[in-house]
């Protein structure tokens, strides 16, 4: 019963089942702070960031240039976020033609 429980019935230890929440929280974080994100790099006074970021068709890249603008590091961070900087610049990516 224990096999099929977990194998089949969809049952996962404690400790899974913090991932999955932990996993679910940074993922609703990142996707609420993404408008931000994009409204500070709209804002930016310096239009070679975007003209860069536009021009960039690796999207390793593209988070880069988010994360070195200074895009993704918001109030109260000291850092940027890796998540969010990737999540801005698919963002901004899809806005570019727009």
């Amino acid at each position: 019963m224990t096999i099929l429980g977990f194998s089949v019935f969809g049952w996962s230890t404690g400790g899974a089942a913090n991932r999955m929440a932990d996993e679910r929280a940074s993922a609703a974080v990142v996707s609420a702070m993404v408008p931000f994100c994009v409204a500070k790099a709209k804002a930016d006074a310096d239009p070679a960031h975007m003209a860069k970021l536009k021009g960039e068709t690796s999207s390793y890249t593209r988070a880069d240039i988010v994360r070195s603008s200074g895009w993704a590091t918001l109030a109260g961070m000291t850092s940027p976020d890796y998540n969010l900087s990737s999540a801005c610049s698919e963002k901004l990516g899809a806005t570019a033609g727009s």
